[in-house]
């Protein structure tokens, strides 16, 4: 009998030991860089003459790996053997698949800071955003592993006489497995473990800015013990491969986390049947936000700032929660923005390899890019009060930016940015600042800092989020404490980490015999 689930513990990076411990991973992980990954499918490893660098994004220069990529010759090939292994994995007991990824928790616990510096290199994460994400990946494991127990345990049914009834949760077959570069190590895993240890097989397609952490997490997963076939490792251009992979007969389910364009059109090319299917594909699809925190009248500004501050600045905006709209009553607007400058200007941008950086780099060049473009649409909408330019130039260093008087409509104040831009908008009073925050075409996260019951209770039944959070920031979401999935636009509501998630891996089926 397992313990009950608990999240792993954040490393206290106060203490010297834990740096000098964080500090020994990075030399370590940096003595390997640079290295070729091949595609694994089953047991053979194939390298091809396509192949893409993964650079690091805070030193451009810098190789992390050389990544072989795949064709849909090699997609089909991928998607065979995963069809293949499971027509035996679907029969491995849950408890066996479970004890595979206790198994695969307990490796990357041993070897946590090794992982983190991993995306410390790759993914641009200071060494407490990369140990958060380390932590969360973990977490995933450990619990998805009791709900597949907790699944496969006879489900109460209501009796009846001369009869005996039983319900079980089987699984669905091939699954296609998209993850993001933003939480390339945890969303990664959690996507990819909850597929395996529900009985379906994967084909794995990592995030092209991240795919050297996929690699070194499917090595875990073989070193744990996982059977060959079960995941495979297939990087790609997704306007190829992921179409392929997408749009295929065999294909039972697709599980994505990105973009809200890349999500629709894998949720439009999904609901064609192919020549051949014999189901209908489900999507489970996390598509980003445009969050608000909302600031009542009576709030206590400092909580506010830490909030806000807190929410859009961490992992420089690159989070699908990040607060990227502040909502303040006219009454605190000023000491509330004036606050948040403060401590923004406080905030070290550099090399998140550094013990005192905070803000560390944006993914790559098309993010800069992206990002800058908006800082200058942010300047024709409102005041910029603070950033709004560039670090070190062998990197991809953006300032914290922060811009005061924005309309509710303003397109900073409306479109997914995802960087380290923050819009404050007034509001009149806290319904006005109410129905600004649900004027998006998203619903993933929101927070309302308030010391109003009556507010914060009609926050509850109003705002329209999947994860509504009060007198916290709206990011930083625990597995098994703050199921994660929001709504609109914003997905599917898949709930990451709750007790429903593996529910969509699986298809119910009752067998009842009478006697």
């Amino acid at each position: 009998m397992r313990t009950p689930f608990r999240n792993e513990a954040f490393t206290d990076f106060k203490d010297d030991r834990n740096n000098q411990a964080f500090e020994a991973a990075l030399k370590k992980v940096e003595t390997e860089l640079g290295q070729p990954y091949s595609i694994l499918i089953g047991d053979e490893r194939i390298t091809t003459e396509r192949q893409s660098k993964s650079i690091n994004p805070a030193r451009t220069g810098q190789v992390i790996g050389v990544v072989s990529q795949a064709d849909t010759d090699l997609a089909e090939k991928a998607i065979q053997t995963a069809a293949h292994t499971f027509e035996t994995w679907k029969h491995t007991d849950p408890k066996e698949r479970a004890r595979y990824l206790y198994r695969a928790a307990a490796i990357m616990r041993r070897r946590k800071h090794e992982f983190s510096a991993w995306l410390t290199f790759e993914a641009g994460k200071t060494r407490a955003e990369a140990d958060a994400d380390t932590a969360e990946a973990i977490d995933f494991m450990e619990f998805y592993a009791r709900e597949m127990q907790r699944l496969s345990a006879p489900q109460p049914l209501t009796t009846i006489e001369e009869e005996e009834n039983e319900l079980y949760y089987i699984p669905l077959g091939v699954g296609i497995v998209i993850p993001p570069w933003n939480f390339p190590l945890a969303i990664m895993a959690g996507m990819t473990t909850a597929a395996i240890v529900s009985g379906n097989t994967v084909v794995l397609k990592p995030a092209s800015p991240t795919p050297v952490i996929a690699a070194k997490f499917v090595e875990l997963l073989r070193e744990a013990g996982v059977p060959a076939g079960v995941v495979n490792y297939l990087p790609g251009p997704g306007g190829e491969v992921g179409d392929y992979l997408v749009d295929h007969r065999l294909t039972r389910f697709i599980s994505f986390t990105g973009s809200r364009d890349v999500g629709l059109r894998i949720n439009e090319r999904a609901a064609k049947t192919a020549p051949g299917q014999k189901w209908i594909k489900r999507v489970i699809a996390e598509m980003g936000g445009k969050d608000s925190i909302i600031v009542d009248s009576d709030a206590d500004p400092e909580v506010a700032a830490d909030a806000i501050t807190a929410s859009a600045f961490g992992f420089s905006g690159q989070k699908c929660s990040a607060c990227s709209r502040a909502i303040i009553h006219e009454q605190v607007y000023d000491a509330v923005l004036a606050k948040v400058i403060e401590r923004a200007q406080k905030l070290v941008m550099g090399d998140p390899a550094e013990r005192a950086a905070y803000v560390g780099p944006v993914i790559d060049e098309k993010a800069y890019r992206k990002i800058m473009e908006y800082v200058e649409i942010g300047k024709t909408e409102g005041r910029l009060v603070h950033g709004g330019k560039t670090g070190n130039p062998e990197g991809y260093f953006i300032e914290p930016t922060i811009f005061a008087d924005i309309g509710a409509n303003a397109r900073i104040a409306q479109e997914e940015i995802f960087g380290p831009v923050v819009a404050f908008i007034k509001a009149k009073s806290f319904d006005e600042a109410l129905e600004i925050a649900n004027n998006t075409d998203y619903g993933l996260t929101g927070a309302v800092i308030s010391n109003n019951r009556a507010h914060l209770e009609r926050a509850r039944r109003e705002f329209h989020v999947g994860n509504l959070y009060f007198n916290r920031k709206c990011t930083g979401a625990l597995v098994g404490t703050h199921p994660f999935g929001g709504f609109n636009m914003s997905g599917t509501d898949s709930k990451a980490g709750g007790r429903d998630y593996l529910l969509l891996f699986t298809q119910a089926k009752m067998v009842s015999e009478k006697f």
